[in-house]
């Protein structure tokens, strides 16, 4: 078929299946969803030599993020007042973003810099990373990310591309600690893949080493298809849950949903902390405490086709946060709060599934926590 019309033919069928996805419910959707990934997922088996040459992390193109450029990641939601101390900061935040590649063209990303990719890369660093600059330098790199059509494949061929994107995040690591960290305390962050490097990342780099007792918290958040279980605490040393707002070297995790959906069914149960209470338990905390949520300018580049090209977007400004956004409550692992109505907008939103909000509904509570364990860390350096 000429390559052309494929394109066109992909952009099409991708419209009328997304049109009816937001229409239908329950199995009917399930099913046309089931054959949306099966028409626009990559063709053959992953094979890592099809992979772009790996990034060289030496060379700043190849970090979304770092304190000695201006990027997304600097920005300050308007009204916040907040000083800009990157290359300043006491303590570093390593960000591994989450999945920008939604086209099947490959099974990772190319790194394309002219593409939607990249711009959803750079929408991450605006909506999400920017949340920790009020309280450390801000670290983030790019890496060669598993396709979002991963996700949908045998968990056998999601495994091996979700861990060749990992070994690109942890060469990363290795390179933000010898080169730029220069032994300051540091928080880790993520959100979606990322949080799936990062709970790997945790278990691999972190747990039982020296590098647990400068590691002032974890905010692996939005997981979604990987829980973050009992028995995977269980099997660490010295990682362990957050308890309180202001514990250090331990984790926070949840997974957003509208009241009255379904929310997640797990194996085992999950973590979920309530980002406004910053508690593991299932009371229910009161708009009162959500310190803003974060609206979200531009929306996130769902171009799914092959070309995947940007849609010429820039990312030079926050709106001012709006407090009091929404309650939230942890039910059997899964995080709900007060239904968004129009302010949730996507198809995942639609059908009560906020995993796309997981940063924005909370983004000050976010902001003012990391802050606060930051300055608890450098209050007690000497970890036990």
């Amino acid at each position: 078929m000429n390559r052309t019309l494929k394109f066109i033919l992909i952009a099409l069928v991708g419209l009328i299946v997304l049109g009816g996805i937001l229409t239908a419910t329950g199995v009917t959707r399930k099913v046309m969803f089931m054959g949306f990934v099966a028409f626009k997922s990559p063709e053959g088996d992953f094979d890592p030599g099809d992979a772009v040459t790996a990034p060289d992390y030496s060379d700043p193109a190849n970090w979304a993020a770092l304190p000695g450029k201006s990027d997304p990641a600097d920005l300050v939601p308007a009204g916040v007042g907040a000083v800009d101390v990157q290359g300043r900061a006491p303590a570093d935040v390593f960000f591994i973003h989450p999945t920008g590649y939604l086209s099947g063209a490959n099974w990772t990303s190319p790194m394309n810099p002219d593409s939607a990719s990249e711009e959803n890369t750079q929408w991450m660093m605006a909506n999400q990373a920017s949340a920790f600059n009020g309280c450390c330098n801000v670290y983030a790199p790019r890496y060669r990310e598993a396709s979002i059509f991963a996700y949908f494949k045998e968990p056998e061929i999601r495994d091996a591309v979700l861990g060749f994107a990992y070994a690109d995040v942890a060469r990363a690591f290795e390179y933000f600690l010898e080169r730029y960290s220069q032994n300051r305390p540091f928080v880790l962050a993520s959100h979606s893949q990322g949080t799936h490097h990062l709970k790997r990342l945790l278990a691999e780099r972190i747990d039982g080493t020296p590098l647990r007792d400068r590691m002032v918290a974890a905010y692996a958040i939005g997981s979604v298809m990987l829980e973050w279980s009992p028995s995977y605490f269980d099997a660490l040393a010295t990682v362990k849950p957050c308890r309180t707002a202001a514990d250090t070297g331990c984790v926070v995790h949840w997974d957003t949903f509208a009241e009255g959906a379904e929310g997640i069914e797990r194996v085992e149960g999950s973590l979920c902390t309530n980002p406004l209470t910053w508690r593991v338990d299932e009371a229910r905390a009161p708009a009162e405490l959500n310190l803003g949520a974060l609206p979200v300018r531009i929306p996130y580049n769902l171009d799914f086709s092959e070309s995947n090209p940007p849609a010429g977007v820039r990312f030079d400004g926050l709106d001012a946060p709006l407090p009091g956004r929404t309650w939230a409550q942890c039910r059997n692992g899964t995080l709900f709060v007060a239904d968004q109505g129009d302010w949730a907008t996507g198809m995942a939103a639609r059908t009560g599934n906020y995993h796309g909000l997981d940063y924005a509904l909370f983004y000050m509570n976010i902001r003012e926590n990391s802050q606060l364990r930051v300055d608890t860390w450098l209050e007690n350096p000497a970890r036990p």
